[in-house]
């Protein structure tokens, strides 16, 4: 799967400082009776009007895009302190949709729409990262029901922004300082989806090329068969001066609300029924447009599973004197349901590609659905949701190492570990949440950081100091269902969400090496003996991880000298 914790815990460098104005520590600032902000975060609160919401009284997906990118690009611009530009927004999984509230009893209804009178969208979002040029920064969308109080999630979403400095120097971002729990978390699984977005490309170029792709129709219920042409929609919009942001550039988020909007008609041309938005996968941003510019946005349904349907929109942009130079700007793919009376999702006919292009679109949307789930989880940062045993498959392999990874970093970044136990320098810290024990195994010793990672990292060795390692080249740091092994009755599972080690340079000679591991109930059995210090297994493979680090680091450090 992966050398867990092969990412160091970045969040942990001595090098960053804490913001200007802002102390050190959350807790000091409890002490002083300072109450902790982000020194980036913006919240925006946005009252829903008629004018805001679609056909059935849902506040219009294209219009939240809006608000949020405004409030994303407040935040990005309030840490690089110049303007700052979309780049792209990662993948939407709205939760809830958000209806107007009823201002008469449903008997004087008499099958209108619901007015609208103070359903309130509450945006809150805050840089969790900054790299180069660019900066991660992290949204997310509750509403509010002002007439009872009661606040629902709606969505989280993380967008890239880059900093648009002067032209003649390139712009360096200063770095941030994570300060609470949750801030670390975000820090740290910041980097992960930054690969992720790097990597899904080429993944799914490797799904395609190696990897059977399910195509059958899932969809056999519905004997209607609608040709992918009739679904194809085009509409050109001119870029107006309120279209554009304070730089001149066309505003990210209207960009997007006009996605919306020709995704919407093509999903219902399809189904000649209303449609709803569940998930968008990544807007990426290619190149400004300007006012002035014609905007050709173009939508077409790939494919339709049973209960859902992917619609790929893309836009291009050009000037009037030369439309044929036309240029791509921006691109998307949104999946859709229908949901009939009870918001149950129904069966959608299925659809016919076009021949060519078509039938790769097709085939990519088979694709995009067998990987979003794994994307999902790091987007969302859900870790819970993922099922303790997913089942092995070579190609998504890459995810669920990125998976690995996040849960790692997630549980690295708690701070309410217990020590349970302290032998010749070995602790032992337990962290009891929900229906998890998760345990971490910590020691000094006098090795380069990177000499340690590159011994442990070697599963070829592993076998010289943990007995219980018995095959050097397959191993799960989290639980896998192989289809040659499956589940028997005689046996019982024990289950790992995550497990892995994190290495830290303390000092020019000393270095913290600490193994995790986060298991289901199952698992305990084997371990509770160990934390309630009645064995001394885990202190024995410890000591022996100990001897073979040292006898090995100087072989180690000639090798990586050599590199």
């Amino acid at each position: 799967m992966g050398m867990l914790g092969s990412q160091k815990m970045d969040y942990q460098d001595s090098a960053l400082s804490a913001p200007s104005g802002a102390p050190a520590d959350p807790a000091l600032a409890m002490e002083t009776g300072q109450r902790y902000r982000n020194p980036t975060e913006v919240q925006m609160s946005q009252l829903v009007l008629p004018s805001h919401t679609n056909h059935r009284g849902e506040l219009s997906i294209g219009q939240l895009l809006k608000w949020i990118d405004t409030a994303a690009c407040l935040s990005a611009e309030r840490h690089a302190g110049c303007p700052c530009v979309t780049a792209s927004v990662d993948d939407i999984y709205f939760e809830h949709t958000i209806r107007q509230i009823q201002i008469m009893p449903p008997w004087q209804q008499h099958g209108k729409n619901d007015v609208c009178v103070g359903q309130v969208v509450n945006i809150k979002a805050k840089v969790n990262r900054a790299f180069n040029s660019s900066m991660e920064v992290g949204i997310q969308v509750s509403h509010e029901d002002l007439s009872t109080g009661k606040q629902w999630n709606v969505c989280k979403a993380y967008a890239t922004f880059v900093a648009q400095g002067k032209a003649t120097s390139k712009m360096k971002l200063k770095p941030l300082a994570p300060q609470t729990e949750e801030e670390k978390m975000e820090y740290g699984i910041a980097a992960e989806r930054r690969r992720m977005r790097v990597a899904h490309t080429e993944t799914l170029k490797n799904l395609l090329t190696n990897s059977t792709i399910q195509t059958e129709r899932e969809n056999g219920e519905c004997s209607t068969v609608v040709p992918a042409e009739k679904t194809r929609v085009e509409s050109v919009e001119l870029v107006l001066p309120p279209h554009a942001n304070h730089q001149g550039n066309t505003f990210g988020g209207q960009i997007m609300a006009w996605m919306e909007n020709v995704a919407t008609i093509a999903a219902s041309r399809l189904c000649h029924a209303h449609p709803t938005l569940k998930t968008i996968e990544m807007f990426h941003f290619r190149g400004p447009s300007q006012v002035g510019d014609r905007l050709l946005l173009k939508a077409i349904v790939n494919n339709a599973f049973k209960n859902s349907m992917e619609v790929g929109v893309c836009v291009e942009a050009y000037q009037q004197e030369m439309e044929v130079n036309r240029r791509h700007i921006n691109s998307a793919f949104m999946t859709f349901v229908v949901l009939d009376q009870e918001g149950q999702p129904i069966t959608l006919p299925v659809v016919k590609p076009e021949a060519g292009d078509g039938e790769r679109r097709y085939r990519e949307a088979s694709a995009r659905k067998k990987i979003r789930l794994d994307r999902k989880y790091i987007i969302s940062c859900e870790q819970t949701k993922v099922p303790l045993s997913v089942p092995w498959d070579q190609s998504n392999k890459v995810y669920l190492s990125y998976n690995n990874v996040f849960a790692l970093k997630t549980l690295v970044a708690k701070t309410n570990w217990v020590l349970a136990t302290e032998t010749d320098k070995v602790r032992m810290y337990m962290l009891e949440e929900d229906k998890y024990l998760s345990f971490r195994i910590e020691m000094t010793l006098c090795i380069d950081a990177l000499q340690a990672f590159s011994l442990l990292s070697d599963l070829r060795q592993r076998h010289e100091w943990d007995h219980y390692y018995a095959d050097p080249y397959v191993i799960a740091f989290r639980s896998v269902t192989l289809p040659t092994c499956p589940p028997n009755p005689d046996y019982t599972r024990g289950e790992t969400m995550c497990s892995g080690f994190c290495i830290w340079q303390e000092t020019t000679e000393l270095t913290k090496v600490s193994y995790y591991n986060q298991a289901a109930p199952g698992y305990l059995t084997y371990v509770t003996t160990n934390i309630a210090g009645l064995s001394s297994d885990f202190y024995v493979t410890f000591k022996a991880c100990e001897r073979f680090l040292q006898k090995n680091k100087e072989d180690i450090a000639v090798g990586l000298q050599n590199l």
